[in-house]
């Protein structure tokens, strides 16, 4: 049995996903999709790809202003 990560580096997120490194990037810059900075370092909660992907199924995710970003729960 495989555990899951709780949080992934750009490039593991984009190997989950099957989303390009630098579209991830665009959408860390844009803000759609919140992260962890660890100096240079960017983590992604899983969760949190998981629910952005399934907010943005059918979008254009090129293309900023179609992409919805995910809220942060407090």
């Amino acid at each position: 049995m495989m555990k899951t990560k709780m949080a992934m580096t750009v490039e593991e997120a984009s190997e989950y996903t099957g989303i390009g490194r630098n579209t991830i990037r665009q959408l860390v810059r844009w803000k759609k999709l919140p992260v962890l900075r660890i100096g240079r370092k960017i983590i992604i909660r899983t969760d949190a790809l998981d629910r952005f992907v399934s907010l943005n199924e059918g979008k254009n995710l090129r293309n900023e202003t179609e992409v919805r970003p995910i809220e942060i729960a407090s």
